[in-house]
């Protein structure tokens, strides 16, 4: 049994998941990258990672750079925020909760529908709706009379709602926030995109989102989740290339047993086929049956913390050799690599990581720290990452690029 399923070294199983990402894909000359350009990615990737840090730039913003060099955040903002009046037309994402607060296409979003239906099971939500139903109501009706509107622009509204809890920490949000949050999990407002400011424009669906669109949503929330899963799953696969069970459920972060019964009914489909990669895990990895493995992978990108290519740690670690871990909230005096470090891609292979810092009131991109990977050809990997650098400040409307001193 053993020797019927297929085998694949670390090299042609990263080379796989590199491709299914789009690394593979040749980038535009610097700047000439189009909305088709970016319409690709996504169609890679599915999902993209929102996180409010912005030392560097807009998380969102950056895995599109990595795989695409330079190019014009504006072109995301409309695929984000669609176009015309209210903002209808043209949108390419949408956001909700899909691995973290995320971006994906329209059509995915009905999908998440079994997790809009459990939002009131929550506690913290399940809260603010027994306490303050008349609010919640309230707040529904002026976003869909008034909306496409940020969370200050309702409590201009409903100033009774604006009242905060009175710390000073964490997420120190109103009563009419808390609504809004509440109504955007279980899928009864969506977003229109962001504000300037980054604040979430909240609408109802019908207002931003096709109607067959909203249709499949309505009839996927009362449903057995099962299909759904086991179709979030299919897009995973696809975006990953290849992967364990825990890899593929990541991506979403699905959990429980629909995930197994998932994977058996993609492989059942012939939408999946199981490999075997010795040296990177000795678990069951699935891969789309049939999909091409580039000879090589080459070029460079520095990818985000919060990229897809590298969310789940023990999948990057077994298939790139780097142990990589988000530091920004460990004390400053315990980190080892940085505040918001970016993993540097060399030709298929993760060489170095880079603490990165926009700072705008010099005009420089400051690499506060750079780490390389055990083995590292130097004479090669440091003119592609300060080439890599420059073309990143660039993009950023930056000076120059400073190192910091050791």
């Amino acid at each position: 049994m053993t020797s019927s399923v297929p085998t694949l070294t670390v090299a042609r199983a990263r080379r796989l998941a590199l491709s299914a990402q789009g690394f593979s894909d040749p980038r535009p000359a610097p700047g000439a990258a189009t909305a088709r350009h970016l319409s690709r990615v996504v169609d890679r990737v599915q999902v993209v990672q929102i996180d409010s840090v912005n030392v560097l730039t807009r998380s969102h913003y950056l895995p599109f750079f990595s795989r695409l060099g330079p190019y014009d955040t504006a072109l995301l903002d409309r695929a984000r925020d669609g176009a015309g009046p209210r903002g209808r037309g043209g949108r390419r994402l949408v956001e909700y909760w899909a691995h973290e607060a995320s971006l994906v296409p329209p059509s995915t979003w009905p999908l998440l529908a079994y997790r809009m239906a459990q939002a009131r099971e929550k506690a913290w939500s399940r809260d603010i709706a027994q306490t303050r139903p008349e609010l919640l109501a309230a707040v529904l009706e002026v976003v869909g009379e008034h909306g496409p509107l940020t969370s200050r622009e309702v409590e201009a509204h409903l100033p009774h709602g604006a009242d905060r809890s009175g710390v000073d920490w964490g997420w120190n949000w109103s009563a009419v926030k808390q609504c809004l949050e509440l109504l955007f999990w279980s899928g009864e407002v969506t977003s229109a995109g962001r504000s300037s400011a980054f604040e979430r424009r909240y609408a109802l669906p019908e207002a931003v989102l096709p109607a067959d669109v909203v249709a499949r949503r309505d009839a996927l929330l009362d449903a057995d989740p099962q299909e759904a899963v086991t179709e979030l799953l299919a897009i995973s696969l696809r975006a990953h290339g290849l992967g364990t069970e825990r890899c593929l459920a990541d991506y979403f972060r699905l959990r429980g047993p629909r995930v197994a019964e998932g994977l058996a009914r993609l492989e059942a489909r012939g939408e999946a086929e199981r490999v075997r990669v010795p040296g990177w895990t000795d678990r069951p990895v699935w891969r789309v049956p049939g999909a091409r493995i580039p000879r090589a992978v080459p070029g460079t990108a520095l990818l985000s913390p919060f990229d897809s290519l590298i969310w789940q740690r023990d999948r990057t670690e077994g298939l790139w050799g780097m142990h990589y871990r988000l530091e920004i909230y460990v004390p400053a005096a315990k980190r080892v690599h940085g505040y918001y470090v970016l993993p540097f891609l060399l030709d298929e292979e993760l060489v170095g990581r880079v603490d990165l810092k926009a700072d705008r009131a010099t005009g420089a991109l400051l690499a506060r720290a750079v780490h390389w990977e055990p083995g590292t050809d130097l004479a090669r990997a440091v003119p592609a990452l300060e080439a890599e650098l420059e073309a990143m400040a660039t993009w950023l409307g930056l000076d120059r690029v400073d190192f910091a001193k050791s």
